[in-house]
């Protein structure tokens, strides 16, 4: 009987998901640990045998997020020493014996593609008396940003190999490019940003759509409401580059604040593109104080504004409550990562965004090896591309 090498490898995974734990691991696994404030040291540990409960991946990339690169610059969740990187993918490699399906209910086996998302505790005053919002969980945990420890050393995705332990979220992504992989934790921050401005009653087919800052998340935010059908998007940015790939993302509009250097001409300029009365809704996307402030003006009466664009605490800013807010009777609506539930809507989101010859993965500009993380992290602060990875060698 003539078996080719597809086969033999389809059978060799079968028997491997039938045995529990696939292949047995060994050798030296890597990884780049953020040991002080901008120092990436790679240190090296032992692969382990995943446990009953445990997946062993074999990570193959993972996205640089703006939380890496501020716990980079100056530890402000206290978290050093720690492995970083929570926008990753890779493949299975082993299986604990009771490992059957992710979290969707998918059959899992050796050599799938895997993401891992955010994982709720059950157990803080918000998971039992809201379960609905698990991304306001108290305790939320997420591969990434968990402090090292001797239990596990293998528990960021900037590193050569995974372990996922008990209780972890987890979902099979075959049929997704590894840059669609890698861009599915931020399409899951724009996804939930989506409906909560949805929430506000402000946000439909007819709106006219203000985005401010155009980094990933705000790029992402514009292919969102794009796919999601928002025909009419201002793009508000600083960075021509930017405002032209906002473009190619599904904006309608752009404003450049470098060429428009006061309040007054850019508030002028969005009522010019919106029938003179300013957007009806907003989303605010950058982590800048001042701009917060100012995104209120751009907003008609009777508006919305979403505000995502500050996941750490960069400061304060002062807004009029009376012009800004009740005078206006904006609806305001805060957003804030994301559940696990909502992986598998951001995963259409992409198939979508791919049918509709959205460009999303050319977001990621820059990728790096394991040993030039602090380069990487160097290049996302100098705004020399978009969106930067880490890419297994």
């Amino acid at each position: 009987m003539d078996i080719n090498a597809n086969q033999i490898e389809t059978i060799v995974r079968s028997v491997l998901s039938q045995m529990g734990t696939g292949a047995p691991s060994s050798g030296m696994a890597r990884v780049a640990m953020l040991t002080a404030a901008k120092h990436f040291e790679v240190k090296e540990f032992p692969i382990p045998q995943p446990g009953d409960d445990e997946i062993l991946v074999k990570v193959e990339g993972c996205g640089v997020c703006g939380t890496d690169v501020h716990e980079w610059k100056g530890d402000p969740f206290g978290y050093i020493p720690l492995v970083l990187g929570h926008e990753g993918t890779g493949e299975v490699v082993a299986l604990g014996k009771n490992i059957k399906h992710d979290s969707q209910g998918h059959p899992i086996r050796v050599g799938d593609k895997l993401v891992t998302s955010v994982i709720s505790c059950g157990e803080c005053h918000n998971c039992l008396m809201h379960p609905d919002s698990p991304q306001l969980c108290e305790n939320q945990g997420v591969y990434g940003l968990i402090p090292d420890n001797d239990k596990n050393h293998l528990c960021g995705w900037f590193s050569t190999h995974l372990l996922i332990t008990k209780g972890s979220t987890f979902f099979v992504v075959n049929d997704l490019s590894l840059d669609q992989r890698m861009l599915l934790e931020l399409a899951a921050v724009t996804t939930h940003a989506l409906e909560q401005g949805k929430k506000t009653g402000r946000l439909n087919f007819n709106s006219k759509v203000l985005v401010q800052g155009c980094g990933p998340v705000g790029l992402m935010m514009i292919a969102t409401l794009h796919v999601a059908g928002i025909d009419r998007i201002i793009a508000v940015d600083g960075n021509e580059n930017r405002l032209a790939f906002a473009k190619r993302l599904g904006a309608t509009d752009t404003v450049n604040f470098k060429e428009l250097p006061t309040l007054d001409q850019r508030v002028a300029a969005v009522k010019g593109m919106s029938d003179g009365a300013g957007a009806d809704f907003a989303y605010q996307c950058t982590g800048n104080p001042g701009a917060a402030a100012d995104v209120y003006k751009y907003i008609r009466r009777g508006g919305g504004l979403c505000e995502m664009g500050f996941f750490v605490n960069n400061g304060d800013c002062t807004i009029n409550p009376h012009f800004d807010l009740c005078n206006k009777e904006i609806m305001l609506v805060g957003s804030w990562t994301y559940g696990a539930h909502e992986y598998p809507v951001t995963m259409a989101f992409l198939r979508r965004a791919k049918g509709m010859g959205v460009p999303l993965e050319e977001l990621i500009t820059h990728r790096f090896p394991l040993d030039k993380m602090n380069e990487a992290m160097e290049t996302n602060l100098s705004q020399q591309g978009i969106k930067i990875a880490y890419v297994a060698q």
